[in-house]
């Protein structure tokens, strides 16, 4: 695998990684919360949900071939709570998500140095998945964070829990020991 396929194969897991902890702290929550803003300068869950998908529409739609910052997309209007159920907002998610990913899985290591336009302004395909490879954990971190206050105390990690780093670590290295003493016959019965 040479070095842009091996890119493009890590960025899938990295995006895909941090759609998994923010599906997994929404997961933890009752619907409601979903719509809790403690103030008007906090936008919801449900509310960070529409706009990551408003952003991932227009970018991503037509990706090599239009500006990424599409006319329909009204971005102001993403950040009006108006979203009413879990479902909506899960609804929103998975839109985004698709749109996403679909784009990025039919992308091929040849098209990556191909210039694409954000806002009127020149990106390689590398530049501007990294652009997004920094916006959406950005948004997801507040997620998760904004989901953890929401729970008070009653939060299951998405990582290694407080204080368990050295359980953590015992079995990992464990594994990686017990993988090691395999004979070559016992790991082809495994695979």
């Amino acid at each position: 695998m040479n070095a842009t396929e091996s890119y493009l194969e890590s960025v899938k897991k990295q995006f895909l990684y941090y759609k998994t902890l923010g599906e997994k702290a929404m997961d933890q929550l009752q619907p409601d919360q979903l719509f809790v803003a403690v103030n008007e300068d906090t936008n919801s869950i449900a509310t960070i949900i529409k706009h990551i998908s408003g952003n991932m529409l227009s970018r991503w739609t037509d990706f090599l071939t239009s500006d990424g910052e599409k006319e329909w997309r009204n971005r102001d209007a993403e950040f009006e709570n108006d979203l009413q159920s879990k479902e909506e907002v899960i609804k929103h998610w998975n839109m985004g998500w698709d749109c996403f990913l679909n784009a990025l899985n039919s992308l091929n290591p040849e098209q990556l140095s191909d210039i694409i336009y954000i806002r009127n302004e020149g990106h390689t395909v590398i530049e501007a998945i990294n652009r997004q490879l920094a916006h959406y954990p950005y948004h997801i971190g507040q997620i998760v964070f904004y989901a953890k206050q929401l729970k008070n105390g009653s939060w299951d990690s998405l990582s290694i829990p407080r204080n368990k780093s050295e359980n953590y670590n015992a079995e990992k290295f464990a594994k990686e020991k017990e993988i090691k003493n395999f004979t070559e016959e016992e790991l082809k019965r495994l695979k």
